[in-house]
């Protein structure tokens, strides 16, 4: 039952073997993958899983893993536009509202001037048709980027690079969901004294409890729950890390 998750820093990854896929775990996509097959799928065959939260970041410390950090998708956003900054690398936003779209090619050109951008906003439906996936494709491929950023929330997003991996562009591809909202500005990230004492999670229920406090209150103690059991037994909920 164990995902093989990352444990160590951004600049350890292999970035140059593409097709790279990197996914996210936390408390919540845990939680989802024991009732949706698929996004487990999805998240297992990840060439590199980051933990996204500090329950996953504990479950690992708990297992003997010191080396873990908690690294979310704003983090890997930023890396790997530093990345394409020096050298004179493309990305390629797929996802989020158009005025989404406008603002995150606004502070490109204002902070990343190097990097060349293309970007789509797919129609809003928990399921595209196939037009639509050919259209999305053949924008993707038309533009060839090195780096594409998906940002649908989970799990469709990383249900969706899935299914259509064998068709895009070899290049990294980021399922990083709410990273898109944080870095255009319409979604203020929690301050970096928060996040380092691993408390970004209550900052973010406080703001958007309607749509967070399943998430928070619910997830995250069948995630503790799990691992106890996995303890008890015996088990791996986390695994050491490792490329399959």
């Amino acid at each position: 039952m164990g995902f093989n998750v990352f444990s160590g820093t951004l600049d350890e990854i292999q970035w140059d073997r593409v097709p790279v896929i990197v996914n996210t775990i936390n408390a919540y996509s845990y939680v989802v993958t024991k009732k949706d097959s698929l996004f487990r799928k999805a998240l297992m065959t990840s060439d590199v899983l980051v933990p996204d939260g500090f329950p996953v970041v504990i479950a690992a410390r708990i297992r003997g893993d010191r080396r873990m950090r908690k690294i979310a998708g704003a983090d890997i956003l930023f890396y790997l536009l530093e990345m394409l900054e020096k050298q004179n690398g493309t990305c390629f936003f797929l996802g989020s509202e158009q005025e989404t779209l406008r603002l995150i090619e606004e502070r490109l050109r204002k902070e990343y001037p190097s990097v060349k951008a293309g970007f789509f906003s797919p129609p809003f439906r928990e399921e595209f048709s196939e037009t639509e996936i050919r259209e999305m494709i053949g924008r993707i491929n038309s533009f060839k980027p090195d780096v594409l950023f998906v940002g649908m929330t989970a799990p469709k997003q990383e249900k969706w690079v899935l299914a259509n991996k064998p068709a895009i562009h070899p290049c990294i591809i980021c399922s990083i969901g709410a990273a898109f909202d944080y870095f255009a500005g319409t979604l203020p990230r929690p301050s970096r004294f928060w996040i380092k004492i691993g408390m970004e999670w209550f900052v973010r229920l406080v703001k958007e409890p309607g749509r967070l406090w399943r998430r928070y209150l619910v997830h995250s103690p069948v995630f503790f729950f799990d691992l106890f059991r996995c303890l008890v037994l015996g088990k791996r909920l986390v695994k050491k890390p490792g490329k399959e």
